[in-house]
């Protein structure tokens, strides 16, 4: 069997938030992971990311009537988006 890449674990890390590995995928990612400093990095960091997305979620359900802008700081707003020079005032 041939190590794999870290372009394949990270294919792997990312998919398995969506569906199962299959038991060959796992014991690879896994024995991958064991000696690739840098994929366990990106697994943690995938594994945070997914975290906070759905703290996000649960908080946006809660709290879903946020304070509203007035209609002139909506326009101050879509102004300096289109003018382009919104970032340096």
């Amino acid at each position: 069997m041939k190590m794999m890449t870290c372009k394949e674990a990270s294919h792997l890390i990312s998919a398995g938030r969506e569906c199962p590995l299959s038991r060959r995928e796992r014991w690879g990612l896994r024995l991958h992971l064991w000696l690739c400093d840098n994929c366990r990095r990106f697994e943690r960091q995938v594994r945070f990311l997914g975290l906070a997305m759905r703290m996000l979620a649960r908080r946006t359900e809660t709290d879903a009537s946020g304070p509203e802008l007035p209609p002139e700081a909506r326009e101050r707003i879509r102004q300096a988006l289109y003018s382009g020079d919104g970032a340096d005032r």
